[in-house]
């Protein structure tokens, strides 16, 4: 099963930063290339038993050049995160400021977790459990989300009597998204999406308030 790997920063409609030099394409492609190849070997050989060579070589480069990209296998991982959460925070300052902060960042979460199917997520989320690095990278890439979702909160809405309320919709949209992602872990028979335990955590947040 293949996963793809979405590249972090201000991308054009080719996926490309707009000033990309032909030496900085053939680096993020790269990049790119490595961090698919290596999801491929952890989801069908698990994560400890891919090693770097394996990465290298299927990847079609030397182990020397493998650590010019990446440091670690945990990195692989984080990279892929941070890339997809550097996309949701783009779709998120595209927002209207006439739209309720909290109602904005549940739109964009739920439609980007959305692109995945359940095969996907499940995939995923074991290959996290399989690692006790991986686990307490994922816990500080949560806090790292949280603040970036703050950060472009108060730049949609920039009201500065906004910013003690706005850090409050950036905390509990992250509690709803690791709530959710809980529940959706611990269902039996029949497996709802992760978008619908997300949307329903989003709208039973709003009915307390």
């Amino acid at each position: 099963m293949q996963q793809a790997v979405a590249m972090p920063g201000n991308l054009n409609a080719a996926g490309a930063p707009p000033s990309e030099g032909l030496r900085e394409r053939k680096q993020r492609e790269t990049r790119q290339r490595i961090a698919e190849v290596a999801l491929r070997l952890f989801l069908a050989d698990g994560y400890d038993g891919t090693t770097l060579e394996a990465i290298a070589a299927a990847a079609d480069i030397s182990r020397r050049t493998f650590f010019s990209y990446f440091k670690s296998k945990d990195e692989i991982i984080l990279f892929g995160m941070e890339a997809d959460s550097a996309e949701l925070i783009a779709e998120l300052l595209k927002t209207s400021p006439d739209v309720p902060p909290l109602d904005a960042v549940r739109d964009v979460m739920v439609k980007r977790i959305a692109r995945h199917t359940t095969e996907e997520m499940t995939a995923i989320d074991n290959l996290m459990l399989s690692s006790e690095s991986l686990l307490a990278r994922k816990q500080a890439f949560y806090a790292k989300q949280e603040q970036a979702l703050f950060v472009a909160l108060r730049e949609v809405w920039r009201q500065p009597e906004r910013q003690t309320a706005l850090r409050m919709v950036a905390m509990v949209s992250m509690g709803a998204m690791r709530l959710a992602l809980q529940a959706w872990r611990e269902q039996t028979g029949k497996r709802k999406p992760a978008a619908q335990f997300l949307h329903d955590a989003f709208e039973s947040l709003r009915a307390e308030l």
